[in-house]
């Protein structure tokens, strides 16, 4: 009796293990499922990897509307990401409005020009390793820097605080700002040009464009770049919870800050004084 309980309690621990080895497999074959699901597979079965950007924020992305060509940091690592894929390159234009939902609309397999990495996008998208730091900081005419130094300066009844719609920069105003009036201008290409005609009174905006545009505008100046009223980083947008295709991207990324390519490429772009 006591040799029949024992075979039985060990057909039973045998049957027990065999279920976990099957559940085991099944959870590990998950992974698997999904690398050969992954959109990298897509793109280099295809030949060709879809970038969208918005065209409209130098350095990082713009349109030249003669020549309909970009150009800009992001475009130059767009490139990059192409060639070491080993893939065609396709730009698919975009707005700040649609940024994300581009990317989870599977209009393109990337969104890139100066993204901000914000909590509210991270939910519905992944986020690469970042490659820039920056902050909101305000730029105004030379001659008023002085009248903007702080918020509390900026938020008066009097003060017309220009915006770009759709982005983190009308986000950040109409957070922050109660009392001055906020102007939202559709052309973020024009934008800075409306602070010197005097339409509006300054734009806050991230750092590192005030210190590019007052080069491009000398009637502009940056008010205190260099201590951002904010902290944030820049990434690259890409389709949530395909994480295949996001170490990849993130691999060749992390190696072109190591190697310098990305800084070479910025270097071409930006020539902070």
């Amino acid at each position: 009796m006591e040799m029949k309980i024992f075979k039985d309690a060990f057909k039973k621990q045998v049957f027990l293990v065999a279920a976990a080895a099957i559940v085991l497999s099944l959870a590990l074959s998950g992974p698997v499922l999904a690398a050969e699901t992954s959109r990298l597979d897509k793109i280099v079965q295809l030949g060709v990897i879809r970038v969208g950007t918005t065209g409209d924020y130098k350095p990082f992305t713009y349109l030249d509307r003669e020549t309909g060509e970009y150009e800009g940091i992001d475009i130059d690592m767009a490139k990059s990401l192409a060639a070491a894929l080993g893939v065609k390159l396709e730009f698919v234009p975009t707005t700040w409005k649609e940024i994300v939902t581009g990317v989870t609309e599977g209009r393109y397999d990337v969104a890139m020009g100066g993204i901000s990495k914000k909590l509210g996008r991270q939910m519905q998208v992944f986020f690469t390793v970042p490659y820039l730091e920056t902050g909101k900081a305000p730029i105004t005419l030379k001659k008023n820097m002085n009248k903007f130094q702080t918020l509390e300066q900026i938020d008066r009844k009097d003060v017309t605080v220009i915006v770009n719609p759709g982005g983190t920069n009308e986000q950040f105003a109409r957070e922050n700002l109660k009392k001055a009036k906020i102007l939202v201008h559709e052309d973020n290409v024009t934008i800075f040009d409306q602070i010197v005609q005097g339409k509006a009174d300054l734009m806050i905006t991230d750092a590192v464009e005030t210190l590019v545009q007052e080069q491009i505008h000398p009637e502009l100046a940056a008010v205190n770049p260099d201590k951002p009223f904010t902290f944030t980083e820049f990434g690259y947008l890409l389709p949530r919870g395909d994480t295949v295709f996001k170490e990849c991207v993130d691999l060749w990324l992390h190696t072109a800050l190591k190697t310098g390519e990305f800084q070479k490429i910025f270097d071409s772009h930006i020539h902070i004084q």
